[in-house]
């Protein structure tokens, strides 16, 4: 399934954000580590991000928004505005974000590197829908959609838990919205999830960096 165009005006007011940061070797992807340097999580990172942000430049959305924390802008981030994260907690940044776009917001993570166009052609299909959610396996969620966005139904909820997804659930539900929900996918967290997700897409950036990065550790282990 291909996110269908045309003229419903819902479809074309869709700002489609993706929340990421600078991938610099050691504030991103820690946990691929010792298996990997960190210059090399952080090479793995980058190309997670950069397949993200290809996806995301597929969509038929009206304008498309890098939510950053960093100075370097990304591969891949020409023809995104950004929008600088403030302080604060994830939940808190979040509910900066859902107050400061107008009209639908569908934002993606950056550790999803195996979302393609299908997996978020609903929220294109279904724009009058209020909302849609993407659980991601480990208990949070990849991929939350707002027709009307509020950083009050984001703020408070505690993130990096195993019910996080659930909890976020139940806060847009029981503001009384008709809320889909979209495939759940799995986060890169560890070196075991990055082998899965590789194998899901061996052609991507991401499978390409990070069976590099094992080579490399492979041939650095062997010389020492």
């Amino acid at each position: 399934m291909t996110p269908r165009t045309g003229s419903d005006p819902a479809l074309a007011a869709v700002t489609v954000a993706v929340v990421a940061k600078e991938c610099l070797p050691g504030r991103v992807k820690t946990r691929l580590t010792p298996a990997l340097t960190p210059e090399g999580a952080a090479r793995v990172a980058a190309a997670s991000l950069a397949d993200t942000l290809a996806t995301v430049g597929a969509l038929p959305a009206a304008r498309r928004l890098l939510f950053f924390d960093g100075e370097v802008l990304p591969e891949g981030a020409a023809g995104f505005d950004v929008l600088h994260q403030p302080g604060g907690g994830l939940d808190e940044r979040l509910g900066f974000l859902f107050d400061a776009v107008d009209g639908p917001l569908l934002l993606v993570g950056m550790d999803t590197p195996q979302c393609g166009p299908a997996d978020l052609a609903p929220v294109f299909d279904d724009p009058s829908r209020d909302g849609w959610f993407g659980p991601a396996e480990d208990g949070g969620f990849w991929s939350l959609a707002l027709r009307e966005p509020s950083g009050d139904l984001l703020r408070g909820v505690p993130m990096s838990r195993d019910d996080t997804g659930a909890v976020q659930l139940a806060r847009l539900t029981d503001a009384g919205l008709d809320v889909g929900i979209l495939a759940p996918l799995l986060d890169v967290d560890t070196v075991s999830d990055a082998e899965r997700v590789a194998a899901l897409v061996p052609d991507s950036r991401f499978a390409r960096a990070l069976h590099a990065e094992r080579a490399l550790a492979h041939t650095e282990g062997s010389l020492r």
